[in-house]
């Protein structure tokens, strides 16, 4: 069973550091498009053009390849809440590396989604055999 748990945790830090990393990418790539995007469908192949745009994509497509690996180890109800410090981690990217102004607001709803993160990750992985 610690085997299983071991392997449990390495997919999720693993899907965790695609998941920042992709989204940081793509937020820089996407502030380096010069237009806007609206509903012209030209413009998203154009901004996929951009390298750290298509890096973000392929970063995301492997987290989500990774979302699956997780969910045949452990419960939805367990991956889900876990996999949401990804969001803890974006916004600290997004104010160390993309210069974002974080509101007080956004730091506090940010630590109760990590303190949500925490209970649930305290519980058992599984709750069905």
């Amino acid at each position: 069973m610690r085997g299983q748990a071991l392997k449990t945790w390495s997919i999720l830090l693993f899907f965790l550091a695609l998941k920042a990393a992709g989204n940081s990418w793509m937020a820089w790539g996407m502030k380096h498009v010069p237009e806007k995007m609206s509903m012209d469908p030209t413009l998203y192949l154009h901004a996929m053009l951009n390298p750290f745009v298509a890096l973000g994509i392929v970063a995301l497509i492997f987290a989500l390849l990774t979302r699956m690996a997780l969910l045949s180890l452990a419960d939805l109800s367990y991956v889900l809440p876990v996999t949401a410090i990804g969001y803890v981690i974006s916004v600290f990217l997004g104010k160390v590396f993309l210069h974002e102004t974080v509101t007080r607001q956004r730091w506090m709803g940010t630590l109760l989604i990590f303190a949500g993160a925490l209970l649930v990750g305290s519980t058992s992985r599984n709750t069905t055999e």
